[in-house]
């Protein structure tokens, strides 16, 4: 068997940039033992699969370690490939997904998808987490993923994870958002994910689904842009929508490949 493999890199206009993610489209799903070992191959934080039916596409993305329920930059690498490669024609590219119905439409050079909106609700920190921190939030909130809220851009770039700690703790299909008021964007994040062969997720669209309606509320303005200050860099122009978030931004192909099962 002969797939194709496509590696893009999201939230981001410049190669190296932003958040790699291969994809991979499908005729039938294939069992999970061989998409996850694609996956270690490809040795990028997620692999999207995707199947295309009469009138949408089924997506399902994978780490390394786990199937994820909802993936933002892998979403947007998806609809790049099936919109630059396979010449999709239409104006919105629907998904179903275990996150319910996505949709990716198109705005002059971005990708723009509609994502559930996950507002994180106040929390207690956990003693390991905080233990691994060497600079605590000021405020903690707790959806899928924790969203510790700092004092500044500064002391977000200043963290520094201890890794080996946070091995001790499972979160799911959750992470650790760390975030602050920016000093060029309306806010800024990091992404850490205990257990995972990334720790530091480069841009993390799953994580604005908490990020966009919490600052929006926090900043009383619905169209938000964020940074998310990884070593790559990524770029999001965000919206809230009450029930719904939108994510803006750009993506470029990397490699085109085939596998060979």
């Amino acid at each position: 068997m002969k797939l194709q493999k496509y590696h893009v890199d999201a939230f981001t206009n410049k190669l190296f940039g932003g958040n790699p993610a291969c994809v991979i489209p499908l005729k039938d799903w294939l069992p999970d033992e061989i998409m996850f070992s694609i996956t270690k191959e490809n040795n990028l934080a997620e692999t999207a699969f995707f199947i295309e039916t009469k009138d949408e596409f089924h997506i399902r993305w994978f780490t390394p370690e786990v199937e994820m329920d909802l993936c933002g930059h892998a979403t947007l690498a998806t609809a790049h490939v099936i919109k630059k490669h396979l010449n999709y024609k239409g104006d919105v590219i629907r998904f179903q997904s275990a996150s319910g119905e996505l949709q990716v439409s198109f705005e002059a050079d971005k990708y723009v998808l509609d994502f559930p909106s996950r507002m994180p609700k106040i929390a207690e920190l956990p003693e390991i987490i905080s233990a691994s921190l060497n600079i605590q939030p000021k405020e903690v909130y707790l959806a899928r993923d924790y969203v510790l809220v700092y004092e500044s851009e500064e002391e977000v770039k200043a963290l520094n994870p201890d890794k080996n700690k946070l091995e001790q703790i499972d979160l799911g299909h959750g992470g650790i958002i760390c975030t602050a008021i920016g000093n060029e964007a309306d806010f800024v994040s990091r992404f850490f994910t205990p257990g995972a062969s990334i720790f530091e997720d480069p841009v993390t669209g799953s994580a604005h689904c908490s990020l966009v309606p919490f600052w929006s509320d926090r900043l009383k303005k619905n169209d938000l842009l964020a940074y998310q200050i990884s070593d790559r860099h990524g770029v999001l122009n965000c919206t809230n929508m009450n029930h719904r978030v939108m994510l803006r931004g750009n993506a470029i192909t990397y490699s085109v490949g085939e596998i060979y099962l």
